[in-house]
């Protein structure tokens, strides 16, 4: 008979828990997201850096020290399994002012104790070798080469889309309401479609983790969101090669500026630490992104006029008691596992917080894990039309001419990249259409128009290809249908 895992949570940590579990012949895995799609939480919103794990004390934050460096080396197997977006670009953390020096040889030295590789001092010479246009007044700064970028949301959905196709059932738009517990063992979860069975539950739910675990009795810490708020600019601005940090505080790593992994330019975050009753806040700030666009001016002082600003966002990270990571057996409840407080570097320590939780079910919870004969790594191919050379893109269109109708012209995105993600959404299990499920996985309506030009289109095809009214495809799920209000008589005509 089979150990039913439950994983409550379907971003990063709770994907990259499931894609591992889903090695064993002997587990059955399900996991449990209350949104739409998956990665909706806070995997969304960040800066989507791999750190390279020379910024956690590991005396104060052992857990952060130890799986961030483990995570790094990691992500450069998975994002070649998963055909994850990604660049290995290097970081440098610049110094500004002499004194800055002091801490970036601390950083030097707490790096090599998390078993950092290649990490350097660099003079200004050095430092402007590395980023020409870097502000003049800098001084140097510390070198590591195996800081990278990656897609957060796309990492979510390659991790996603091959643990389902490993066995994992996922369950999608299904909120956690309680958490049965008898003699002092989990049974299973209590959700809006139903209960679902489990022997072993891990609680991997970000900004509600604390929630979760109050469910079984264990209220020993607290979760309260961090807002970070961030600016994106029009793809045709140049960006630094590297990624640029300031020298850190005790609060925060500082504002970033780098190019994203789509080629825009990004500044940010902040820090602004708000009530555990604010976990919904994601709305920007005039006085934040004045902060952050005045911090990173100080590293990159030729930022672009605001005309050039595309977007801006917040994301939210979520700040435990402690600041370490919490992952553990609760003693009290067997079966339940708590995987709570995973902010920065999360993102980067995901794939080895996945293998300490099969640590905690062996060692722990005394489980023998009986890998499978046959586990494949791999997920489907992509097609990527618009990266696809000219001879081979017109060989696909006389095969599909989907792939030669161009939906978002800012990204050159083709009805057949569409249709595509359409596919893959369903394989999982997406149930409600809508448009931010197509841009995270084709970057359509993410360009400089933001969506003003396809929006409309990409809901027609998913309307089309999910059989509903054109006016009750959504922008992100249940209760953000694109047909509410005026919108709704603009839709019509489109229709018509």
């Amino acid at each position: 008979m089979k150990t039913r895992v439950a994983i409550i949570g379907a971003g990063i940590s709770g994907a990259s828990i499931a894609r591992v579990l889903s090695k064993y012949e002997n587990l059955e895995v399900h996991l449990i997201e209350k949104n739409a799609d998956v990665g909706w939480g806070v995997s969304k919103a960040n800066t989507a850096l791999i750190h390279g794990g020379y910024d956690d004390d590991p005396e104060k934050y052992p857990m952060r020290a130890k799986l961030c460096i483990k995570g790094n080396r990691l992500w450069h197997e998975w994002v070649k399994e998963l055909e994850i977006p990604h660049i290995w670009n290097g970081a440098l953390i610049v110094a500004l002012r002499d004194e800055d020096f002091k801490e970036l040889e601390g950083l030097l030295e707490r790096g090599r104790k998390n078993g950092v590789p290649e990490m350097i001092i660099v003079d200004k010479e050095e430092l402007f070798h590395l980023e020409p246009n870097l502000n003049p007044e800098a001084l140097g700064g510390l070198w590591v080469p195996i800081v990278g970028q990656i897609g957060p949301i796309p990492a979510v959905i390659a991790i996603v889309e091959n643990a389902v196709a490993n066995g994992v059932k996922l369950h999608l738009e299904t909120e956690v309401r309680g958490i049965k517990v008898e003699g002092g063992e989990v049974k299973g979860v209590e959700t809006n479609n139903g209960f679902i069975e489990a022997d072993i539950i891990i609680n991997a739910a970000g900004l509600y983790a604390d929630e979760i675990s109050r469910m079984v009795g264990v209220n020993d810490f607290e979760i309260h969101p961090r807002k970070g708020e961030y600016w994106i600019f029009d793809e045709d601005i140049p960006g630094p090669r590297r990624v640029l940090f300031p020298t850190p505080t005790p609060k925060s790593k500082g504002v970033v500026v780098t190019t994203e992994i789509s080629g825009h330019l990004m500044i940010g975050p902040n820090a602004q630490d708000l009530p555990k009753e604010e976990k919904e806040n994601l709305a920007t700030t005039r006085e934040g992104l004045e902060e952050v666009w005045k911090k990173a001016k100080e590293l990159w002082p030729n930022l672009p006029p605001r005309s050039k600003v595309i977007r801006t966002f917040a994301g939210l990270r979520p700040e435990p008691t402690g600041g370490d990571f919490i992952i553990r057996a609760e003693k009290e409840v067997w079966g339940f596992i708590n995987v709570a407080g995973i902010r920065s570097p999360g993102l980067t320590s995901a794939p080895a917080i996945a293998y300490e939780v099969v640590e905690i079910i062996r060692r722990d919870l005394g489980i023998n894990l009986v890998e499978k004969g046959k586990w494949n790594p791999y997920r489907k191919k992509i097609t990527h039309f618009f990266m696809l050379q000219p001879e081979k893109a017109n060989e696909l269109v006389k095969e599909n001419p989907s792939y030669g109708k161009i939906v978002c012209r800012c990204n050159h995105v083709s009805e057949g990249d569409i249709l595509e993600a359409i596919e893959r959404m369903k394989f999982i299990g997406v149930k409600t259409p809508s448009i931010d499920s197509i841009k995270v996985r084709t970057k359509a309506t993410s360009g400089t128009c933001q969506g003003s030009f396809c929006r409309v289109r990409i809901a027609r095809i998913l309307a089309r290809e999910y059989g509903v009214d054109l006016w009750n495809v959504t922008l992100k799920g249940k209760g953000s249908e694109i047909g509410i209000g005026d919108v709704k008589v603009l839709l019509r005509g489109e229709v018509e």
